[in-house]
């Protein structure tokens, strides 16, 4: 079995690997680690800003990759067969097109908690997975 397990550094993030190690045991499977990074940004009309903001993007960039395979490694000691991947890109988009492409047969994200006024404004990462998704979706609940 394989489980595409979406990361986002968040407080959620740590019950999200809580999760996964438990699956990853019982089902015997093997984990895309996957962190969905902002795209890169559009400029017009700027000709001195890009240089510094690519230097920018590249150290976040960087530091995302560092976090993401930390967490990696979190769940290799116990002997989880994880794989890390920083992709970059519109999140939910993203997200099942690298299920689609790694054959994922679970995908595993966390909930924010935001509500139903944060949901109608920020949109929701989860139920966009869900109503588009090809495979089942497993929501991790952030504790209040």
């Amino acid at each position: 079995m394989k489980l595409l397990v979406a990361v986002d550094f968040s407080e959620t993030t740590e019950l999200v690997l809580r999760v996964t190690r438990r699956f990853a045991a019982s089902l015997d499977a093997s984990v895309w680690l996957v962190h969905v990074a902002d795209p890169e940004p559009d400029f017009v009309g700027y000709e001195a800003g890009p240089d510094v903001v690519r230097d920018q993007v590249a150290k976040e960039l960087r530091d995302e990759h560092r976090k993401l395979q930390a967490l990696a490694e979190e769940l290799r000691e116990p002997g989880v067969d994880v794989t890390a991947l920083l992709v970059q890109g519109p999140t939910v988009e993203t997200l099942l097109n690298e299920a689609d492409k790694q054959g994922a047969d679970l995908i595993v994200v966390g909930s924010h908690g935001r509500g139903v006024v944060g949901e109608m404004l920020l949109g929701s990462v989860s139920k966009g997975l869900i109503r588009a998704g090809k495979c089942p979706v497993t929501v991790v609940p952030a504790i209040r």
